[in-house]
């Protein structure tokens, strides 16, 4: 029998409403990588449109900026992501490895079974 390899997705809501899940998290990363939110949202494959809103709404359920933009001029605009957001990112990242590690003993105990 093959090995059986886990999978799973996961979201965090505030009052029923998404906040933060796997896509999210990859597309604040997207924008702190390009230093731009359009830029971010090309990495990401969805209109700009779709990664403004997506921003917007964890900006406002969080209670917290996530992006720092600055425009034009000489050395041009730019988009940074915010300490909170950064933190965000990081205490998201150490959720998915802790439930990643607890999920990988289950599937060993469940699944690596003699079934002879």
């Amino acid at each position: 029998m093959s090995t059986l390899t886990p999978h799973f997705n996961i979201w965090l809501e505030a009052e029923g409403e998404v906040v933060l899940s796997v896509w999210r998290i990859h597309l604040l990363e997207a924008i702190g990588r390009t230093g731009s939110i359009s830029a971010g949202a090309a990495e990401m494959a969805v209109p700009y449109r779709v990664a403004w809103q997506k921003l917007h709404e964890m900006e406002e359920r969080l209670g917290h900026k996530l992006v720092a933009t600055q425009t034009g001029g000489r050395a041009g605009g730019g988009t940074t992501l915010t300490p909170a957001a950064e933190a965000y990112i990081g205490r998201f990242k150490v959720l998915m490895a802790n439930l990643e590690a607890c999920l990988r003993g289950y599937n060993a105990a469940v699944f690596d079974l003699d079934l002879g």
